[in-house]
């Protein structure tokens, strides 16, 4: 074998090797693996929104607005290995006008039942003492949500 056929041969196979080691690298979105947005366990911080709701997540919990109505949750909110999460909260209904300065607490214990997968949450919340579910809404990490509340 000549020394030009050789290093042909050796041109032509170490770009065989880039061009396949390269594929799995480049995504165009159709089909990809997305990387989920999660911080390590927890749900990723910021905002996720969707129809009548807006969940804002921190590291330690998250406060929740629903068109007539707010939740607390006071704890992080840990993903397991599959994105799931099972956390517990309170649930308070709102109503028109102004809050009175001496308006007994409403809230209610809620349970917050969710699948994170890439950047959609599924969110299911039921309040405890009724076993009476509000809703399953379905968020977007970033987006602001389209929350309509109470006048």
């Amino acid at each position: 074998m000549s020394t030009v056929n050789l290093a042909f041969s050796f041109i032509a196979t170490s770009l065989l090797f880039t061009v396949l080691g390269q594929s799995g690298s480049c995504r165009n979105g159709v089909g990809g693996d997305k990387a989920p947005v999660v911080k390590g366990d927890r749900l990723a911080a910021g905002v996720w929104g969707g129809e009548h709701i807006r969940l804002e997540a921190t590291d330690g919990g998250a406060t929740v607005e629903y068109d007539c109505a707010n939740s607390t949750i006071d704890r992080p909110v840990v993903l397991d290995g599959a994105g799931n999460f099972d956390v517990k909260g309170r649930y308070a209904r709102e109503h028109a006008g102004p809050v009175l300065r001496d308006e007994a607490d409403n809230s209610r214990p809620a349970r917050y039942v969710g699948h994170v997968k890439d950047e959609v949450l599924t969110l299911t919340v039921t309040l405890t003492d009724t076993e009476e579910t509000v809703g399953t809404f379905t968020l977007t990490h970033g987006s602001e949500g389209r929350v309509m509340k109470c006048r």
